[in-house]
């Protein structure tokens, strides 16, 4: 039995902020907010898509339709 790679683990084959390819993502593509850690992720980093995302007071949640949830209080991210 194979095991599913979470959204956000590593290696990352997409953007988790942009849902572009890696190899084809710019430089600058990425928002600023996001560099600074102020924005949950929004795309799945293994097969680019738009992940539903949650956000709490406390955190956020993210759930990928193919490779599940993975929650900031998992990630030490707050």
């Amino acid at each position: 039995m194979t095991m599913v790679p979470t959204p956000l683990a590593e290696p990352l084959k997409f953007g988790i902020f942009t849902g572009v390819e890696l190899e084809l993502q710019a430089d600058d593509a990425v928002p600023a907010s996001a560099r600074m850690g102020l924005e949950p992720p929004r795309y799945c980093g293994q097969c680019g898509r738009r992940m539903i995302v949650q956000v709490r007071p406390d955190g956020w949640d993210a759930r990928c339709s193919r490779h599940g949830s993975v929650d900031s209080a998992e990630l030490g991210r707050r």
